[in-house]
């Protein structure tokens, strides 16, 4: 029988098994035995994939000694690894998990049967909101009672997620939608990341409770880092969301400083103190930096689509409201404005013989001039710089 025929008798391959790998030696064998039983238990079809990212130890030989096949992933990052893995995976569905014993890959069968029900992404919870079980010394107490649930609960309300365990490691999608995510990130933001643009992509998600078993390894601890990998998961999450990074303070902050504006304009009086020009100076740093903040995210926000970052549509409806035009016409209007009361401030100037000013009114009218400048000069910059940012998308 000719090898070609016999490829196209062979049965297709339904489930990929990742596991990423470095220096695993210790729990590595238990993790392939358990997801080979959990794949034979239950007649599924499937192969055992180990993206191995530079172990220095038995891991690659104990791996090719018990059939699964060994991906070699020279750049480091646990993000690297997993793409690695899965680009050479064959399945219909991709199951992902850490390979420290830690989580039990006899429940694959699980993960496979939501998948076959329809679902594109189902997630693993640990957590006992979630219904999942957390063994004692699986996890460290700032992990389990504070950075996993802060995390998940940021998610859930910045990206409408349902999940409750966000910072999973073990979960499993589908071929076609990891393909469509278009996954960036090479450390251990990696998980966050595919969970926020799934969320983007209106995957069909679901979770199961599973538990979560003491790290088996003993020659080197575990890989994750609590604050450094904490922060860059909470960096991700900014970046993916502009609109909290950037323009909720940056709105803020304006209104903050229109506030003073309405308040010192007219020289209030507040608890025996009066408003005046130095109030207007400082409301007026509160407008233009607040201002800045909200170019900064529509500039973010614009790059990020750009780059596929970000759903398309969200920058169909940015560029439809910030186009080049309508910024030029906007900062023009603005810089012509404040440059007027500028010129007004310098005539009453010209009426005193160039001599003392009263400031407590003068500067009512210099100060607001200022800001209408800087921010109208501002607007027709950034109105070039998008269109820029724009120019290959269009």
């Amino acid at each position: 029988m000719s090898a070609a025929l016999s490829d196209a008798r062979a049965p297709t391959i339904e489930v990929s098994v990742v596991l990423p790998c470095l220096n695993e030696a210790d729990t590595l064998a238990s993790c392939i035995r358990k997801a080979q039983d959990g794949l034979a238990r239950t007649g599924i079809f499937g192969e055992i994939i180990v993206a191995d990212n530079g172990s220095t130890d038995r891991s690659v030989e104990i791996a090719r000694g018990l059939g699964a096949i060994v991906v070699d992933v020279p750049e480091r990052g646990y993000g690297n690894a997993l793409m690695k893995g899965i680009e050479r995976s064959r399945g219909r569905f991709v199951v992902m998990g850490d390979a420290d014993d830690s989580y039990d890959f006899g429940e694959i069968p699980r993960f496979v049967e939501k998948l076959r029900d329809g679902h594109e992404l189902v997630q693993g919870c640990r957590l006992p909101s979630g219904g999942g079980m957390v063994h004692a010394g699986a996890m460290p107490f700032w992990h389990r009672w504070l950075g996993n649930p802060l995390l998940s609960l940021i998610a859930r309300t910045w990206f409408r997620t349902q999940l409750h365990d966000v910072y999973c490691g073990m979960r499993a999608f589908t071929r076609e939608l990891y393909d469509r995510l278009d996954l960036r990130c090479t450390g251990m933001e990696y998980a966050t990341e595919m969970i926020i643009k799934a969320s983007f992509a209106g995957a069909r998600t679901a979770e199961i409770p599973i538990t979560l078993h003491p790290d088996g390894r003993r020659s080197h601890p575990g890989h994750l880092r609590t604050f450094r990998d904490g922060w860059r998961t909470l960096r991700l999450f900014l970046l993916y969301s502009p609109t909290w990074l950037f323009l909720v303070p940056g709105g803020l902050l304006a209104g903050a400083g229109l506030v003073g504006y309405a308040l010192a304009m007219p020289g209030a009086v507040i608890g025996g103190a009066r408003l005046d020009a130095h109030t207007l100076m400082v409301a007026s740093l509160a407008v233009i930096c607040g201002y800045q903040s909200a170019l900064f995210a529509v500039f973010t926000k614009t790059f990020a689509v750009a780059e596929g970052l970000l759903p398309t549509d969200d920058g169909s409806r940015m560029f439809s409201s910030f186009n080049l035009e309508r910024g030029l016409v906007g900062g023009l209007v603005a810089l012509a404005s404040g440059l007027l009361l500028i010129a007004f401030a310098a005539y009453d100037w010209t009426t005193t013989g160039f001599g003392p000013l009263d400031y407590g009114y003068t500067m009512r009218w210099v100060i607001p001039g200022v800001t209408l400048a800087v921010i109208g000069f501002q607007t027709v910059l950034a109105s070039f710089f998008l269109s820029i940012l724009g120019m290959r998308r269009r």
